[in-house]
């Protein structure tokens, strides 16, 4: 397993309407499909993660706990929290998912721009929630 040596999470903007837990994922996420995290890399505990980006321990947990509900990283106990998914995986997973969500909408009769407003209210609805 690699470590985090120095992490780079990037910045949270608190000022945003997008709650940082999110924000936080997101970055994440992004890093893995852009392969700066690769599988096997291990994350900052969320406490340290927590006092690095000035976020509360709750806050970073949540994060952590939706990106393994996702299949995007690992905890394993009192060694740490590591990135599951590798670039390949991620996309994999991604394209199976934009696949299902079409098929559903075709079956549905949506065409594919009110499918994209079904799909953009949810992501909507997720980050206030």
């Amino acid at each position: 397993m690699k470590s985090t040596g120095t992490f780079d999470f990037g910045v949270i903007d608190h000022q945003s309407s997008v709650p940082p837990y999110e924000q936080l994922k997101n970055q994440i996420i992004l890093r893995v499909r852009d392969g700066k995290l690769l599988s096997g890399t291990r994350l900052p505990t969320v406490r340290q993660a927590a006092s690095d980006l000035g976020l509360s321990v709750n806050t970073v947990a949540r994060a952590y706990k939706e990106l393994e509900e996702q299949r995007i990283i690992e905890t394993n106990g009192r060694l740490g929290s590591f990135v599951r998914a590798s670039v390949d995986e991620f996309a994999d997973r991604m394209r199976e998912a934009a696949e299902q969500f079409v098929d559903e909408a075709l079956d549905c009769g949506a065409d594919e721009k009110r499918a994209i407003l079904y799909l953009s209210a949810a992501f909507s609805a997720k980050a206030r929630s």
